[in-house]
């Protein structure tokens, strides 16, 4: 079974995730033990920071292991995943290693 984790996956955490249209603390675990790292955004946020990394700095560089979703919340985010998991999304992807992630104890969403 896939399980998704965050650092903090309180009420308002995921408001503000929500609010922001972004969120960098989520990580999937495969029934494969692979560990991943996802940046999830909504289109409005994305489209914000490519047009301001364009006016500054005339490129847009994208992190790794972007997922985009309706808005940033827990429910989009297990949903986003199951569908990737069923296109074997995550095997295109470079896992992480345990001692990559944050020193923040990780919380099963």
């Amino acid at each position: 079974m896939v399980k998704i984790y965050c650092i903090d996956n309180s009420e308002l955490a995921d408001f503000e995730a929500s609010s922001r249209g972004y969120r960098s603390d989520v990580y999937v675990k495969t029934t494969s033990n692979q560990l991943y790292k996802l940046h999830v955004y909504d289109i409005v946020r994305l489209q914000q920071d490519f047009e301001t990394e364009i006016e500054l700095h005339g490129y847009f560089g994208i992190e790794p292991n972007v997922i985009l979703v309706k808005e940033v919340t827990f429910s989009n985010i297990k949903w986003t995943v199951e569908k990737l998991i069923g296109l074997r999304f995550f095997e295109y992807l470079k896992p992480i290693q345990p001692n990559e992630i944050d020193k923040f104890e990780l919380t099963e969403i």
